[in-house]
């Protein structure tokens, strides 16, 4: 269970019981005066700074940008369907919120309040607090100010703020909320400035251009305005997933460069990768604009993952392979496994095999790890690495698996030892991982996959086994089958990567193995028939394996899948390499 999860089910043992018992204005009434009565006790003023280890200083932390920072196309309900995050519809009463949320029509909290969900949407602030009180001691408070479809070259434009004027908005609301807990005796300190916002400055090419050299002035006007020359800043990414990633990826990698050029020569600011989080599926095709209930809650986690690791916290959770499974000198099949969403993981969640379900009794050992197989992966484009080897076990982001784990049981019988090593980034599409790459250079996967690949041969090579490449298994990617331009040209992506991959490993018989979903099915893009552009690419290879997985357990969402999907479709990889019946 993560730092996260036992948060959660502290919270949902040790509070909730008592919540009717007051009301929320009581509740944080009495929260204020049990921070002023605490923090009264040590020297400091407040604003002033106190030592890091200090736990009665409430750290304040700011929140703010557009729609993806709102949380917009979230819903509490959905909550409930991801595990791993189970019990955040409920407020957080030690947590203290101030908030301004929204344009034409604002939702501002009434001084401050309990942490909670707002306007039944959810935010990264939730999943931020959970994990970042279960890792600290002190007192956190959380000061968001956001609104839709706002942009850094106008709303927030802190020297000629233009249309909703969302810098002087959240400098008021900042300054207010700060005073207030001045008042009130509370010691404070800010703690961080947590940004995600770009998206609407793609429209314009003079903010789009101007998007690094405004996010820098932007950053030393709060660090002025505020008078804290060293506050910490933690800038998103903008999520690659989204449709916006696809048909806007030139501008969208504008504004990548703008952020990275301001946190590499920044170093109190912090470059935060989120395209790896999930996303809202949408109608039509599926493919969506926003973060939805899932990506919201995994992006919290990632600020609070890239907070507590500068105050020096390791958030990883090791997984030794305390002992070499293999004789020395004995032949190892390395089995390749790539791909996308649905081969990292996105919705297949460990907790859904620890319960008392038919699909964990099915699989009763899938989550126990298996030391008999070396396990080696690089997740979500390299935001998760293994630590050299490991046991075959669960180790996806936010306590997800991916079908490895399934794909190993199917192979147990098999004689002779494997190992897997898996190489994936939900965040991509197929043109990421051609040799050609896109515009978007710094999303082109392809050198990164072939190095990870000999350098896990060489490793192997060392410990003195001779290795047999079994294959690489790749899960054609999920948003290139529902997007018409990508769709398209799927089948001439992937023979670029399975022909420069027999090239650069000098194996030129090199078995690929390729799993494709069932297309996504919408008059847009029927028109475009994929799975027979695949067949006719493949057909005169005899080294390539199609997969059509076009029947998984029945789905909640098209383009994802679910546990059960995922455990299926390792099965699926796993029985195209068994001997025929």
């Amino acid at each position: 269970m993560n730092t996260l999860s036992r948060r959660i089910c502290h919270t949902q043992r040790g509070r909730l019981p008592l919540r009717p018992q007051l009301s929320a204005c009581a509740r944080v009434s009495s929260l204020l005066m049990a921070y002023a009565t605490a923090c009264l006790l040590i020297a400091a003023p407040a604003g002033a700074a106190a030592p890091p280890d200090d736990t009665t200083t409430t750290r304040v932390f700011i929140f703010a940008g557009q729609s993806n920072m709102v949380g917009s196309d979230s819903k509490v309900d959905d909550i409930k369907r991801f595990p791993p995050f189970a019990g955040l519809e409920a407020p957080q009463d030690d947590v203290l919120f101030s908030y301004c949320l929204g344009r034409e029509q604002k939702n501002i909290s009434a001084g401050w309040e309990a942490l909670r969900p707002l306007n039944n949407t959810v935010g990264p602030e939730l999943s931020f607090a959970a994990t970042v009180t279960d890792t600290i001691d002190a007192p956190i408070a959380i000061i968001k100010v956001a609104a839709g479809g706002t942009h850094l070259g106008g709303d927030w434009n802190p020297d000629h703020p233009e249309g909703f004027q969302m810098y002087p908005l959240a400098l008021k609301q900042v300054r207010e909320a700060l005073a207030s807990l001045k008042d009130r005796g509370v010691s404070y300190r800010l703690e961080g400035f947590m940004w995600h916002q770009g998206e609407n400055d793609m429209f314009n090419p003079d903010y789009m251009a101007n998007y690094g050299k405004n996010l820098k002035n932007f950053l030393a006007c709060w660090r002025r305005d505020l008078g804290e020359p060293n506050l910490r800043f933690f800038i998103g990414e903008l999520c690659t997933k989204t449709i916006w990633g696809m048909d806007l990826r030139p501008r969208m990698y504008a504004i990548s460069l703008g952020q990275k050029a301001v946190t590499d020569a920044d170093p109190l600011a912090d470059y935060v990768p989120t395209s790896h989080v999930g996303v809202e599926i949408g109608g039509g095709v599926g493919l969506h604009y926003h973060y939805g209930t899932l990506g919201q809650l995994e992006h919290g986690v990632n600020y609070a993952e890239a907070y507590l690791r500068g105050l020096g916290h390791d958030t990883s959770r090791p997984r030794p392979l305390t002992k070499w499974p293999y004789t020395k000198g004995s032949p190892v099949k390395l089995y390749v496994l790539a791909g996308h969403r649905n081969m990292e993981g996105e919705r297949a969640f460990v907790q859904d095999l620890a319960a008392d379900t038919p699909l964990a009794k099915a699989h009763p050992d899938l989550l126990e790890d298996n030391l008999s197989i070396a396990y080696r992966y690089s997740l979500g484009g390299g935001v998760k690495e293994s630590a050299g080897w490991e046991p075959l076990g669960p180790a996806g982001l936010y306590d997800t698996f991916g079908p490895e784990l399934s794909f190993a049981a199917t192979l147990a019988e098999m004689p002779g030892d494997i190992a897997i090593a898996k190489f994936t980034h939900s965040g991509s599409q197929i043109i990421d991982w051609t040799p050609e790459g896109s515009e978007a250079v710094s999303r082109n996967l392809y050198p990164d996959f072939i190095a990870f690949i000999k350098d896990t041969i060489a490793d192997l090579e060392q410990r003195g086994h001779t290795v047999s490449l079994e294959g690489i298994f790749y899960h054609v990617g999920e948003n290139d089958m529902s997007w018409g331009p990508f769709r398209s040209g799927a089948a001439k992506r992937v023979m670029s990567l399975v022909n420069a991959s027999r090239v650069d490993l000098d194996r030129p018989a090199l078995r690929w193995t390729i799993s494709q979903q069932a297309p996504t099915d919408d008059p847009s893009v029927n028109t475009i028939d994929v799975t027979r552009q695949l067949e006719e690419a493949f057909a005169a290879d005899e080294h390539i394996v199609h997969i059509k997985a076009f029947a998984p357990p029945p789905q909640p969402k098209q383009l994802v899948l679910d546990t059960a999907g995922i455990i299926w479709l390792g099965e699926q990889l796993g029985e195209s390499v068994l001997p025929a019946k």
